[in-house]
């Protein structure tokens, strides 16, 4: 009997030390499309967060312990982006990265808020996610599409003076609402207002709807795999509509898709990294590890940076107190100087206009 009892109190105090030590590493979440037709965004996105764990991790990593990556495949599937956030939240991430597009960040970011999880999307940018929700734990490292839609818009009006608008969206959460928000700020009714579906490839039919009403400016809400082709088949059909499109276009593969088709093309996105002090040492730092570098790697590096060194501010991976930090404090970032209102937003994210130019992406002076 004496034997048993020493036995069950050694193994008691096993497990009590093991309960002391808690985690072994410190889990960070990244949420995104591995695979399906966004899976490159997926992985530029997850590729900025390698890098930023990567320096963390080189430095001596984070309260004592090593950064950990949990990444996970949402394949751009809303249904899967709650069951990618509840399986992240299962194996301990004490924040996440993600999610790529808005129809995928919504849903999951009630997920991560109800479990006290800290989420920064770096690419969504549907304002509904901050500015209705509000939930403190939620925040976004990239601007908003009432933002980037006024901006277009103002362009399209101001600098362009063009008077015949078509508008067309792709019915996603982030198209409909970027084209919505171009609409509303443009100052006139649109000649024609219409719909495509992602995934869909002949648009000949909606473009043959629109062609005899002669727009000047034809402008896309949607992703840059539908924007390649529906600029195409513009030309195709004869139509010299300026063609018009937000951030989710500013891709290679757009240019691939499209070909010389795209020359003139117009994009809404963010200012030119290269022009940036703060950002040479990531360019050259990515480049090196990654090759080209994608329109979401420095937003996804810079948001695994504010998660991780609101960790440290904290001193805990406590969502409630690292959601504090990051309310209350300015990070450093490869972007420049990162402040978040109260709603979760950047302070500062301005939008300019890139023009296709010689096969290259170019910004507008």
């Amino acid at each position: 009997m004496k034997k048993i009892v020493a036995i069950a109190a050694v193994a008691a105090l096993a497990a009590l030390a093991s309960c002391n030590l808690g985690p072994r590493t410190v889990k960070i979440g990244v949420a995104g499309p591995m695979t399906g037709s966004d899976a490159k965004q997926g992985q530029d996105i997850l590729n900025g967060v390698k890098l930023a764990v990567q320096e963390w991790n080189d430095r001596g990593g984070l309260l004592g312990k090593k950064i950990e990556i949990l990444w996970e495949d949402d394949r751009s599937d809303p249904k899967e982006a709650v069951a990618v956030a509840n399986k992240l939240v299962n194996l301990g991430a004490a924040a996440a990265v993600g999610h790529y597009g808005s129809s995928c960040t919504i849903p999951a970011s009630a997920v991560y808020y109800e479990s006290g999880v800290v989420q920064i999307t770096p690419s969504s940018t549907n304002p509904d996610l901050t500015l209705r929700e509000k939930r403190s734990t939620i925040f976004r490292a990239c601007g908003r599409d009432d933002q980037q839609g006024a901006m277009a818009a103002q362009f399209v009006r101001d600098v362009l003076k063009r008077k015949r608008v078509a508008v067309i969206d792709d019915k996603t959460t982030y198209g409909q609402g970027l084209a919505r928000e171009f609409e509303k700020n443009l100052g006139l009714k649109p000649v024609a207002y219409e719909h495509i579906a992602r995934g869909d490839k002949d648009f000949s039919a909606v473009l043959t709807k629109i062609k005899p009403l002669a727009p000047e400016v034809l402008y896309f809400g949607g992703y840059y795999s539908e924007a390649g082709l529906l600029v195409t088949q513009m030309r195709r059909l004869g139509m010299k509509a300026v063609f018009i499109s937000g951030d989710a276009t500013i891709e290679q593969e757009f240019l691939k898709i499209a070909g010389r088709d795209a020359e003139g093309s117009y994009l809404s996105y963010g200012p030119d990294f290269d022009q940036l002090e703060s950002a040479r040492k990531f360019l050259a730092d990515y480049r090196a590890s990654y090759g080209d570098i994608g329109p979401y790697s420095l937003y996804a590096y810079d948001a695994a940076n504010v998660i991780l060194k609101s960790i440290e501010i904290a001193g805990s991976t406590e969502g409630r107190r690292m959601a504090e930090a990051i309310h209350s404090n300015a990070f450093n970032g490869a972007r420049g100087t990162l402040e978040f209102d109260e709603n979760g937003d950047l302070k500062n994210s301005p939008y300019v206009m890139w023009l296709v130019k010689g096969g290259r992406f170019e910004v507008v002076k």
